[in-house]
């Protein structure tokens, strides 16, 4: 368990902070990720570690924010997610293009949200995004398909224009 720690601890806090939008809210639910790994070692059913152990981050994170903000879950909205992306020091480090991304990314669906940051900002393979949101490899393709053209539709309409989008 130490070893996935060392390994996987950064990841997890980072991907637990861009759903909660609080630094200390997330080092707690990266804490209580491992320690509800350790505690449910035995359910561990052989995929990868690191699907199983975002899939714990995420229900985890999103269960605290449901008891917390019963409201703003029903509506979808987790408020600072996005614009407290990092320290105010990673902020001012952020160049133009990531903040609008960041921005952007904030105002789509949680669905499209997920699957976008777990595939293309965590680099997750289709698998692994199928392990952790619990989807089938068509669900998790299909949802980014739509995600990064919902995404492509937010930029512009925010007035981005960039040939790669």
């Amino acid at each position: 368990m130490k070893k996935w720690y060392n390994e996987y601890n950064r990841d997890i806090y980072q991907y637990v902070l861009f759903l909660c939008g609080d630094h200390e809210k997330a080092k707690d639910l990266m804490q209580e990720t491992f320690l509800r790994a350790y505690d449910n070692f035995s359910s561990f059913d052989g995929g990868t570690v690191k699907g199983w152990l975002f899939r714990i981050a995420r229900n985890i994170t999103i269960d605290t924010i449901r008891k917390e903000k019963p409201v703003a879950y029903l509506f979808d909205r987790l408020p600072k997610a996005v614009d407290n992306v990092g320290s105010p020091e990673k902020i001012v480090t952020l160049n133009e293009t990531e903040r609008e991304l960041y921005h952007a990314l904030g105002k789509l669906k949680r669905t499209y949200r997920d699957v976008i940051v777990l595939r293309k900002l965590k680099g997750f393979s289709i698998k692994e995004v199928s392990e952790v949101l619990d989807w089938s490899e068509g669900k998790v393709k299909s949802t980014l398909f739509r995600g990064m053209k919902a995404l492509k539709l937010q930029l512009e309409k925010e007035g981005y224009q960039h040939e790669t989008i």
